[in-house]
This record gives C-alpha cells, sequence and structure tokens, in this order.
C-alpha cells in the first residue's frame, strides 16, 4: 500500500509548511491549546488553529490539509461545526522505513 501512496505523500511533503504542521501535530500539546469544546487532543486539533498558527488564509490551509488527509498523513474528525486533524501515525511510520 505504501509505494501507491510514496509518491503523493512526497508531493504533500515537498512544501515547508506542509511539514511544519506534521511536526506541530506530533505534538500538540506543545505546540496548539486545547479546544473549548474537547478539553483534549484525542480527535487531533482544530482546523482553526492550525490555520491560525500557520498564518495562512482558509482557502490554502484548506487546500493543505484536505491534500494531506486525502494521502493518509492526516485522520479528520468532526465534532458539530468543528473538524479535528490528528497524524495518522501509522502511515507516517509506514512511509518512513519505505524512505529508509
Amino acid at each position: 500500500m505504501i509505494l501507491k501512496l510514496a509518491t503523493e505523500i512526497g508531493k504533500c511533503l515537498s512544501n515547508q509548511t506542509r511539514v511544519q504542521i506534521m511536526e506541530w501535530l506530533k505534538d500538540p500539546k506543545k505546540n496548539f491549546h486545547t479546544h473549548e469544546s474537547l478539553r483534549n487532543f484525542d480527535d487531533g486539533v482544530c482546523v482553526t488553529d492550525i490555520k491560525d498558527k500557520s498564518g495562512l488564509s482558509q482557502s490554502t490551509i484548506s487546500t493543505y490539509l484536505i491534500n494531506m488527509e486525502k494521502c493518509g498523513l492526516l485522520i479528520m474528525t468532526r465534532h458539530g461545526k468543528y473538524s479535528y486533524l490528528k497524524r495518522n501515525e501509522t502511515l507516517v511510520k509506514e512511509y518512513s522505513d519505505f524512505l529508509r
């Protein structure tokens, strides 16, 4: 499976901002405040918080995050009107092992 996704993952990670997002999400407690509606990071970080930290426009960050989710790097969970994203650690490990 990873062989099929390797090119798409590589494209996603060819952008410094997307790499930075992956780094932020690696340790969300260090990089974000918990969203008032959840009070934990079990389902990830609110998309709005990622947008605010990145300083990018809504349309740009949405495109980045959608592409990262499509190739499997991120997992999205919805709670009401909010979307939360977290790293897909299984795929990240598989990709890392593939590159080695």
